[in-house]
């Protein structure tokens, strides 16, 4: 079949091609490189070209889903706004929030002179667009993330059916209506806490990223271009054998690619001779790669 996005330009849209960053580029903009598989690419473009469809993202913790929203706005040259959830947020938030504790004070002020009356009347004052709708209100194209959607109370998710179908949303306060100028590239991402109703997941494509074992290499040496080919290569064939024995154990929580680089920052301190030598026999720094008590008494003495 010919090349999802080839296929879909016709349309006069933009799609994401997951070209790699320097890290040059990646340190003066705060990136982080990134590399997509193609499957992750195809679900991407799907999602860009159905407009209305939030891509939801699943996998371990540490696998890149947070930084995968960053990577396609600052390739497609787009604004990009996340929303970090956690258990106390509401779907609202993501659209608006209104002060009403802070007008009820400057009412109070101006009672006595010390705020003015003009500043309470204006509920400009006192209201602040959230995330989505920021996007909604941008004079481009938005890509917003919706950071660990599982965080939140079941109902979340379907608290905003209504504004990601229909583009719009209104603020009650003032009974003005905000529509979408461009409907937003929307990434969801979930670590399965909890179960999304179903109601929300018929509305998004899905993809899962799967533990990259072949590209560890590359995402090693993307983040740390300067490193030496042996001690990238020595480094990740250590962490593969341990998070493939945990991967048949009963590990409590598997390494991931961002331990993988944080365990790789630290060994890369010392004398490559060093850490060569020390890479043939026991695990070196575990503290950075596990977690949990049991996974130190566990992995560490199969090693």
């Amino acid at each position: 079949m010919a090349d999802l996005a080839s296929v879909l330009t016709a349309n006069g849209k933009q799609y994401y091609a997951g070209k790699s960053i320097s890290s040059q580029e990646c340190q003066k903009k705060g990136l982080s490189p990134y590399l997509p598989s193609s499957e992750l690419i195809k679900a991407i473009n799907l999602a860009i070209f159905l407009e209305k469809r939030p891509l939801l993202l699943k996998g371990e913790p540490g696998c890149g889903k947070t930084t995968l929203a960053q990577a396609v706005a600052y390739e497609l040259g787009l604004p990009y706004e996340a929303w970090y959830i956690k258990s106390t947020t509401r779907a609202r938030d993501g659209l608006y929030t209104y002060d009403a504790v802070g007008r009820l004070h400057d009412a109070q002020l101006s009672r006595i002179g010390e705020a003015s009356n003009s500043k309470v009347e204006n509920l400009e004052n006192y209201i602040k667009l959230g995330p989505l709708g920021r996007a909604f209100k941008n004079e481009k194209r938005t890509v917003v993330l919706i950071d660990e959607i599982d965080k939140a109370d079941i109902d979340f998710p379907n608290d905003l059916l209504r504004e990601l179908d229909e583009q719009q949303f209104t603020i009650e306060e003032k009974g003005e209506e905000v529509k979408a100028n461009y409907p937003p590239i929307v990434f969801v991402t979930s670590n399965d806490e909890k179960d999304l109703p179903d109601a929300f997941l018929r509305r998004c494509l899905f993809s899962y990223i799967q533990f990259p074992y072949s590209q560890l290499a590359k995402i090693v040496k993307s983040h740390f271009p300067e490193s030496s080919s042996d001690l990238v290569e020595a480094a990740v064939k250590r962490f593969s054998e341990l998070r493939q024995k945990m991967e048949k154990g009963k590990a409590g929580k598997k390494v991931s690619t961002s331990e993988l680089l944080d365990w790789f920052a630290v060994l890369r301190q010392f004398p490559q001779d060093e850490v060569l030598k020390q890479l043939e026999g026991e695990i070196p720094f575990p503290e950075v790669l596990l977690k949990k008590w049991e996974d130190h008494l566990r992995y560490l003495q199969q090693s």
